[in-house]
Protein backbone atom coordinates (compact mmCIF):
# COMPACT_ATOMS: atom_id res chain seq x y z
CA UNK A 1 0.00 0.00 0.00
CA UNK A 2 1.36 3.33 -1.02
CA UNK A 3 -0.42 6.27 0.64
CA UNK A 4 -3.73 4.47 0.85
CA UNK A 5 -3.72 3.13 -2.74
CA UNK A 6 -3.17 -0.41 -3.89
CA UNK A 7 0.20 -0.95 -5.56
CA UNK A 8 -0.87 -2.89 -8.64
CA UNK A 9 2.16 -2.16 -10.82
CA UNK A 10 4.83 0.37 -11.54
CA UNK A 11 3.86 4.00 -11.19
CA UNK A 12 2.68 5.59 -14.40
CA UNK A 13 4.96 8.22 -15.85
CA UNK A 14 3.70 11.72 -16.28
CA UNK A 15 3.78 12.85 -19.95
CA UNK A 16 6.12 15.69 -18.96
CA UNK A 17 8.79 13.34 -17.61
CA UNK A 18 8.88 10.64 -20.24
CA UNK A 19 12.48 9.56 -20.92
CA UNK A 20 13.52 7.72 -24.04
CA UNK A 21 16.69 5.67 -23.98
CA UNK A 22 18.72 6.42 -27.11
CA UNK A 23 21.68 4.27 -28.01
CA UNK A 24 24.56 6.61 -28.84
CA UNK A 25 27.78 5.43 -30.47
CA UNK A 26 30.91 5.94 -28.42
CA UNK A 27 33.30 8.70 -29.41
CA UNK A 28 36.24 7.68 -31.60
CA UNK A 29 38.77 9.22 -29.22
CA UNK A 30 37.37 7.25 -26.28
CA UNK A 31 37.45 3.98 -28.24
CA UNK A 32 41.06 4.65 -29.28
CA UNK A 33 42.15 5.35 -25.68
CA UNK A 34 40.63 2.02 -24.62
CA UNK A 35 42.06 0.02 -27.54
CA UNK A 36 45.48 1.55 -28.27
CA UNK A 37 47.52 -0.35 -25.68
CA UNK A 38 45.83 -3.74 -25.71
CA UNK A 39 43.79 -5.40 -28.42
CA UNK A 40 43.97 -8.66 -30.31
CA UNK A 41 45.25 -7.04 -33.51
CA UNK A 42 48.46 -5.47 -32.11
CA UNK A 43 51.76 -6.94 -33.34
CA UNK A 44 54.81 -5.85 -31.35
CA UNK A 45 58.44 -6.55 -32.25
CA UNK A 46 61.66 -5.17 -30.78
CA UNK A 47 63.19 -2.21 -32.65
CA UNK A 48 60.08 -1.87 -34.82
CA UNK A 49 57.02 0.40 -34.71
CA UNK A 50 53.88 -1.13 -33.21
CA UNK A 51 51.93 -2.71 -36.07
CA UNK A 52 48.26 -3.63 -36.32
CA UNK A 53 46.48 -6.37 -38.26
CA UNK A 54 42.98 -4.97 -37.83
CA UNK A 55 40.61 -4.87 -40.80
CA UNK A 56 40.33 -1.40 -42.25
CA UNK A 57 43.87 -0.29 -41.34
CA UNK A 58 45.47 1.11 -44.51
CA UNK A 59 49.14 1.13 -43.46
CA UNK A 60 49.16 -1.55 -40.77
CA UNK A 61 50.45 0.91 -38.17
CA UNK A 62 48.84 1.07 -34.76
CA UNK A 63 47.79 4.73 -34.71
CA UNK A 64 44.55 6.65 -34.44
CA UNK A 65 44.87 7.98 -38.00
CA UNK A 66 44.88 4.53 -39.59
CA UNK A 67 42.78 2.63 -37.03
CA UNK A 68 39.97 0.48 -38.37
CA UNK A 69 38.49 -0.03 -34.92
CA UNK A 70 38.28 3.52 -33.59
CA UNK A 71 37.73 5.63 -36.72
CA UNK A 72 34.27 6.46 -37.96
CA UNK A 73 35.63 6.54 -41.51
CA UNK A 74 37.71 3.48 -42.36
CA UNK A 75 39.76 3.01 -45.53
CA UNK A 76 41.79 -0.02 -46.62
CA UNK A 77 42.92 -1.68 -49.82
CA UNK A 78 43.67 -5.38 -49.73
CA UNK A 79 43.53 -8.62 -51.70
CA UNK A 80 40.73 -11.12 -51.30
CA UNK A 81 41.29 -14.61 -52.63
CA UNK A 82 38.44 -16.93 -53.58
CA UNK A 83 39.81 -20.15 -55.02
CA UNK A 84 42.11 -19.25 -57.93
CA UNK A 85 40.64 -15.78 -58.34
CA UNK A 86 42.29 -12.83 -56.58
CA UNK A 87 40.48 -9.50 -56.36
CA UNK A 88 41.54 -6.09 -55.09
CA UNK A 89 39.08 -4.83 -52.47
CA UNK A 90 38.46 -1.34 -51.07
CA UNK A 91 37.13 -1.49 -47.50
CA UNK A 92 35.07 1.34 -45.98
CA UNK A 93 32.68 1.65 -43.04
CA UNK A 94 28.96 1.17 -43.60
CA UNK A 95 27.14 4.50 -43.83
CA UNK A 96 23.98 3.26 -42.11
CA UNK A 97 24.23 3.83 -38.37
CA UNK A 98 22.37 0.64 -37.47
CA UNK A 99 24.76 -1.53 -39.49
CA UNK A 100 27.85 0.33 -38.28
CA UNK A 101 27.17 -0.98 -34.76
CA UNK A 102 27.20 -4.63 -35.87
CA UNK A 103 30.72 -6.05 -36.26
CA UNK A 104 29.83 -8.40 -39.12
CA UNK A 105 28.10 -5.67 -41.16
CA UNK A 106 30.23 -2.68 -40.12
CA UNK A 107 32.68 -2.86 -43.03
CA UNK A 108 31.75 -2.71 -46.71
CA UNK A 109 34.05 -4.28 -49.29
CA UNK A 110 33.97 -2.93 -52.84
CA UNK A 111 35.83 -4.54 -55.73
CA UNK A 112 38.36 -2.42 -57.62
CA UNK A 113 39.40 -2.84 -61.25
CA UNK A 114 42.85 -4.28 -61.91
CA UNK A 115 43.40 -1.94 -64.85
CA UNK A 116 45.78 0.71 -63.44
CA UNK A 117 43.98 3.65 -65.01
CA UNK A 118 40.45 2.55 -64.01
CA UNK A 119 41.53 1.35 -60.55
CA UNK A 120 43.20 4.64 -59.62
CA UNK A 121 40.09 6.52 -60.78
CA UNK A 122 37.94 4.31 -58.53
CA UNK A 123 40.22 4.94 -55.53
CA UNK A 124 40.20 8.69 -56.22
CA UNK A 125 36.38 8.75 -56.47
CA UNK A 126 35.98 6.75 -53.26
CA UNK A 127 38.29 9.04 -51.28
CA UNK A 128 38.57 12.55 -52.72
CA UNK A 129 35.45 12.58 -54.88
CA UNK A 130 33.16 11.34 -52.11
CA UNK A 131 34.90 13.51 -49.48
CA UNK A 132 35.75 10.32 -47.60
CA UNK A 133 39.23 10.33 -46.00
CA UNK A 134 40.87 12.72 -48.46
CA UNK A 135 43.90 12.75 -46.16
CA UNK A 136 44.55 9.09 -47.07
CA UNK A 137 43.98 9.38 -50.82
CA UNK A 138 47.66 9.50 -51.80
CA UNK A 139 48.53 6.58 -49.49
CA UNK A 140 45.59 4.58 -50.85
CA UNK A 141 46.77 5.12 -54.43
CA UNK A 142 50.31 3.98 -53.49
CA UNK A 143 48.98 0.90 -51.75
CA UNK A 144 46.78 0.10 -54.75
CA UNK A 145 49.88 0.16 -56.97
CA UNK A 146 51.77 -2.11 -54.56
CA UNK A 147 48.89 -4.57 -54.25
CA UNK A 148 48.51 -4.64 -58.03
CA UNK A 149 52.20 -5.45 -58.55
CA UNK A 150 52.02 -8.16 -55.87
CA UNK A 151 49.37 -9.96 -57.92
CA UNK A 152 51.67 -10.35 -60.92
CA UNK A 153 53.05 -13.85 -61.17
CA UNK A 154 56.60 -14.55 -62.32
CA UNK A 155 56.66 -16.27 -65.67
CA UNK A 156 58.45 -19.59 -65.47
CA UNK A 157 61.07 -19.83 -68.17
CA UNK A 158 61.82 -23.43 -69.12
CA UNK A 159 65.34 -23.84 -70.40
CA UNK A 160 65.89 -26.54 -72.94
CA UNK A 161 68.65 -29.00 -72.16
CA UNK A 162 69.51 -29.23 -75.85
CA UNK A 163 69.81 -25.48 -76.46
CA UNK A 164 73.22 -25.23 -74.76
CA UNK A 165 74.88 -27.78 -77.12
Amino acid sequence: LAQGRLASGPPKASPRFLFVAVKMPAASDLIWECVKANNSFIRKSPNMPVMSAEPGNLCGLSSFKFSGLASKKVLDISVKKAGQKETIVLTTRNKKGSKAQRPDAALVETGIKKSAKKGLVQVAKATGGALYRRDLQELAEKKYAKVKTSLKKKKVVVKSRRAGK
